[in-house]
């Protein structure tokens, strides 16, 4: 314990006392010893300071009723201004500690060491031998001398110990940019280096989110962009305010660093009378890593926060079994908070791990995305956080992802003995750069529930085979296959060209005979991306399509649905539904600015004792409780128009923790044919302002 509190000690004061360790031109100098040699001056500080503690010092009864022999041990400093400061006391009995102190409390001011002519810090350590000894002058000498000559030995061992501090703690070299760590995830960062990722001829693979540091690094330099928006600044707390992490740790085989998480905003919603809307975020961000090939990060969220009415209704809607009032969409359960408002918090983490080249590991607790577009129809970021485990293989012109998960159905008609219902996934995505302009991605997913003591069943953790083939071998209704296919062409180093097709069920029959089946339910995606647009530096332009046709990724066994916590493991709007997207974002150093309009159709149940039929919309429903077998057409039921706008624009505090402050607009119009106790109008317009450490997509476009 005694060397831990001497190498802590070491290691805070190290910076300022290191060049004084080993040597100094004048020692401190009591008032007594001031008409002395210079050559004197050590022995008389030496002897004024044993006599002093002699002539003061009160040994305490308990050490004189014990007949106490043996030693206080103390490290103390003489500072700059010439004041005396124990560092360090060790005894026996405390009360031996307490009169050090105290007897160092009563010593005078004195003139400090000198180092090259200026004032300087100096340490020493003393032992007081117990019962006191009268120090005695002897040949310039004192009693103290000696202790003084333990000193310097012992100063000479704290110096070799910091050097070899020093040489094992070196300057922080910016490692997570070449690491296995996840670069987090949100779209307007991800369209930074977007361009880059795209250009023909380069063997990257875009598909699958998010995306790994050392991946990015062969196409674009993040490091370097970085130090290009660093401010000058030649303070610590402007350092790490701007520039860097708040804590930065590079050892010999190690690194990590440390970061405050933000996200405090105000606003107001003008369809609203509750007053204003707000968001409290405080939490941390740490990343590491260990060896060339092992990394882990994790964050934790502590949150409040009162949004608009629609968010906060649609937050209710999804409310689990229990007390909770909400799901947070996007974060997790919410408790009640100051009575309108929500109290969630949330932590993510993950272990990454590449044992070859070719093959990353992660497992942890976040999410991921399949797609190149700003939805995805075969696997989003709009659910809650989940356990996961992921591999990642890439060889040749392809990348192989399968990922297994561990969901929850929340809802109280399936909760057993108050716990949450447990259901699997797992998906395969294979990405193939067919040649230099064009990509196909081929995905399957397969869903099944912990029902009947089935847990995980071992015949889905091959990452190789078919689900499909699998489904049929333990039962048609032990779990729920989708089949998907992506694509991206690459019309020249401006505009690539994208989509999505998902298939859930599909009778070619129904399609043939004409007559809309119910059972052809499947969607697609149709997007364009434009980079540099019209010759603007740094302009991303993207236009989007989704649809999904009825009773999408809903299942007659309703816990198969392709859904967690209550929120669709794919699109936001689950099925039944049609849309379109338009997306601008540009930066310019650290100012960006992103525009979204998102106009779209939907059908929704009516949800009355009148009329109780499914529509095709809530995935969550059971798809044998459906309207008719024929004629199903997507906006079939409540139809439902809305059309959504946001603006956003801000500055990027510090690009390294992607620390901003922004302010955004959103106008939103939602407006059903018929309104009920579950579907209302709304019109209004939302305003925010407020600090983010942006770290994963948020979406309120629903």
């Amino acid at each position: 314990m005694k060397r831990i509190v001497l190498f802590v000690f070491l290691f805070v004061y190290s910076l300022g006392y290191a060049q004084n360790l080993s040597s100094y031109e004048k020692p401190p100098v009591f008032k007594e010893c001031d008409s002395m040699a210079v050559e004197q001056l050590k022995s008389c500080f030496n002897f004024t300071l044993n006599s002093f503690i002699y002539e003061n010092f009160k040994v305490p009864q308990i050490v004189t009723d014990e007949s106490y022999n043996g030693n206080v041990q103390l490290l103390f400093e003489v500072t700059n201004t010439g004041k005396f400061k124990i560092i360090y006391a060790d005894a026996i009995y405390d009360e031996l500690k307490t009169e050090s102190k105290r007897i160092f409390n009563l010593l005078p001011e004195i003139e400090p060491a000198t180092y090259n002519g200026n004032p300087t810090f100096t340490q020493y350590s003393l032992s007081i031998a117990i019962p006191l000894t009268q120090p005695v002058k002897e040949n310039n000498q004192s009693t103290a001398e000696t202790n003084t000559i333990q000193q310097d030995s012992l100063n000479a061992t704290l110096s070799d110990e910091l050097d070899k501090l020093e040489k094992e703690i070196k300057p922080y070299e910016d490692l997570e940019y070449s690491s296995q760590l996840n670069i987090p995830f949100t779209h307007s960062y991800y369209a930074r280096f977007d361009a880059e990722m795209n250009a023909i001829g380069t063997n990257s693979h875009t598909g699958a989110k998010p995306f790994i540091y050392s991946d990015v690094a062969r196409y674009y330099d993040i490091k370097a962009e970085n130090k290009s928006l660093e401010k000058d600044t030649d303070t610590w707390l402007g350092r790490k305010t701007l520039n860097e992490h708040l804590v930065e740790v590079q050892g010999k085989d190690y690194w990590f660093t440390v970061d405050p998480i933000l996200d405090l905003q105000v606003g107001k919603d003008t369809g609203s009378d509750i007053g204003s809307t707000w968001n409290n975020t405080r939490g941390v961000f740490i990343q590491a890593g260990i060896g060339k090939r092992f990394n882990f990060t994790t964050s934790v969220y502590e949150s409040q926060g009162r949004f608009a009415d629609y968010f906060n209704a649609y937050a209710e809607s999804l409310k689990a079994f229990g007390p909770d009032p909400a799901i947070i969409p996007g974060r997790g359960i919410a408790k009640r908070f100051k009575g309108n408002a929500y109290d969630y918090p949330v932590a993510e983490a993950y272990l990454s791990y590449t044992p070859a080249d070719f093959l990353n590991v992660q497992f942890g607790h976040g999410k991921n995305f399949i797609g190149d577009g700003y939805r995805s129809l075969l696997q989003s970021d709009v659910a809650s956080p989940y356990p996961f485990l992921k591999l990642n293989t890439t060889f040749w012109k392809i990348k192989y992802t399968s990922t297994w998960m561990w969901l929850k159905d929340v809802r109280p008609e399936v909760v057993v003995d108050k716990a949450f219902l447990t259901k699997y996934m797992a998906n395969h995505y294979l990405s193939w750069n067919v040649n230099k302009r064009l990509n196909i991605g081929l995905f399957e997913s397969v869903i099944w529930e912990d029902s009947n003591g089935r847990g995980f069943d071992v015949n889905y953790l091959n990452p190789i085979i078919f689900f499909r083939a699998i489904e049929f071998q333990t039962g048609q209704g032990a779990g729920n296959a989708i089949l998907g296919l992506s694509s991206k062409y690459k019309w020249n180093n401006k505009v690539n060209l994208y989509g999505q097709f998902i298939l859930d069920e599909f009778s070619l029959s129904d399609v043939t005979g004409g007559n809309k089946s119910w059972k052809n339910k499947f969607g697609f995606q149709l997007g364009a991306k434009y980079y540099n647009a019209f010759k603007v530096d740094n302009l991303l332009l993207q236009a989007e399509y989704n649809q999904v046709r009825p009773y999408t990724y809903s299942h007659n066994t309703q816990t198969l649905n392709y859904a967690h916590f209550n929120q669709p493991m794919a699109h936001l709007w689950g099925a039944n539904f049609r849309e379109f997207v338009l997306i601008g974002r540009y930066n310019y150093k650290r100012w960006f600015g992103d525009a979204k309009m998102i106009i779209g159709q939907r059908g929704l149940d009516y949800n009355t004792d009148e009329d109780s039929f499914s529509y095709g919309g809530d995935i969550y429903r059971n798809y044998n409780d459906r309207n008719a077998d024929t004629g199903i057409i997507i906006g079939q039921g409540n139809k439902t128009n809305s059309f959504m706008a946001e603006l956003q624009a801000g500055y990027v505090v510090n690009p390294t923790t992607n620390l901003k402050l922004f302010t955004n607009i959103m106008y939103r119009d939602y407006n059903p044919d018929t309104v009920n106790a579950t579907t209302v109008r709304n019109g209004s317009v939302w305003f925010n302002i407020g600090v983010r450490t942006d770290l994963f997509n948020w979406y309120n476009d629903f």
